[in-house]
């Protein structure tokens, strides 16, 4: 029985690849793989000789392609395991590492922005290289009370806040620590929509750029948590949280974990932003569906061997 794929032969005799220069050593192996795809299709022995480096036996190195490849949508892969790029697929953007990410907190007096509630406390964590920067955090004057039940979470008291300076003194810091920067938090939504409102209030303006939620990551990346509220994923890292329910202990513990979920994107083949824009919605898309594979996203199965 011939396997659903195989790993490049041809008529009993393997598919010699077309001549084309090796793929460069730098990036990651998925940028590599795009670059050796980039000169032309590859088999998957290729791949897994030239672009994996793998000598063993040919099973277990087409089922290391597969695992690398098979999730990531820009890799299409034929009956006879050669392997090319989506033509109707954008090439690969930036490697996700060679952000910069602004890791955000904000500590509140409730409710929605919308609604008069406004920012008491704000910090922002940059992450580069997969590295946890120099922290910015300040308490911020909202310019009207806290309720009781925000003081006994926070800590943050009217006291605490009445000499802080307002949103609009920080405004200037603030969008420098945010331009060019990924825009991420844990539940995303909230943290921008009060950011944003702060700052188009203060400013008649706000950055532009993406926006990562490090909740809906660990949903896709991390599948079989109960809760993925920052408490208990941060559990599954074994990272502690020095500060709960403050803005700058909240924003440290994020950007630990997001280096942690990035180190997992890339296991899964997302290469780049869009790659793991596309990774979330779809395993998100998948258990909006009903029951899922413990994996979250069905792959391309390698041959079995």
């Amino acid at each position: 029985m011939t396997p659903l794929f195989g790993t490049g032969s041809e008529g009993g005799r393997e598919r010699a690849p077309d001549p084309a220069p090796p793929p460069r050593a730098g990036g990651s192996l998925v940028e590599r793989a795009v670059g050796a795809l980039r000169a032309g299709p590859r088999s998957t022995d290729w791949i897994a000789r030239e672009v994996l480096r793998l000598r063993g036996p040919s099973g277990a190195a087409a089922r290391a392609v597969f695992t690398l490849l098979g999730s990531d949508l820009r890799f299409q892969v034929d009956a006879s395991g050669v392997w090319r790029l989506d033509p109707a697929l954008p090439p690969p953007g930036p490697a996700l590492r060679t952000h910069s990410f602004a890791v955000v907190d904000v500590e509140t007096t409730g409710g929605g922005y919308g609604k008069g509630h406004r920012i008491t406390e704000i910090a922002v964590v940059p992450v580069e290289d997969g590295v946890v920067g120099e922290p910015f955090s300040t308490l911020v004057c909202p310019g009207r009370s806290i309720p009781w039940r925000i003081q006994s979470l926070t800590g943050i008291t009217d006291e605490m806040v009445a000499h802080a300076p307002r949103f609009d003194e920080v405004a200037e810091t603030l969008c420098g620590l945010l331009d060019g920067r990924v825009f991420t938090a844990h539940n995303v939504q909230f943290d921008w929509g009060f950011v944003e409102g702060h700052l188009l209030d203060a400013r008649g303006e706000a950055p532009s750029g993406p926006r990562l939620c490090t909740v809906k990551m660990g949903r896709a990346l991390v599948p079989g948590l109960g809760s993925y509220a920052l408490d208990a994923i941060t559990r599954h890292f074994s990272i502690d949280i020095q500060g709960r329910h403050r803005a700058l202990g909240d924003a440290l513990a994020t950007a630990r974990l997001l280096v942690h979920l990035l180190d997992a994107a890339e296991r899964e083949g997302a290469s780049d932003l869009e790659a793991l824009d596309r990774l979330v919605r779809e395993r998100g898309s998948r258990k909006n569906r009903g029951p899922r594979p413990r994996s979250g996203l069905r792959r391309r199965q390698p041959p079995p061997f």
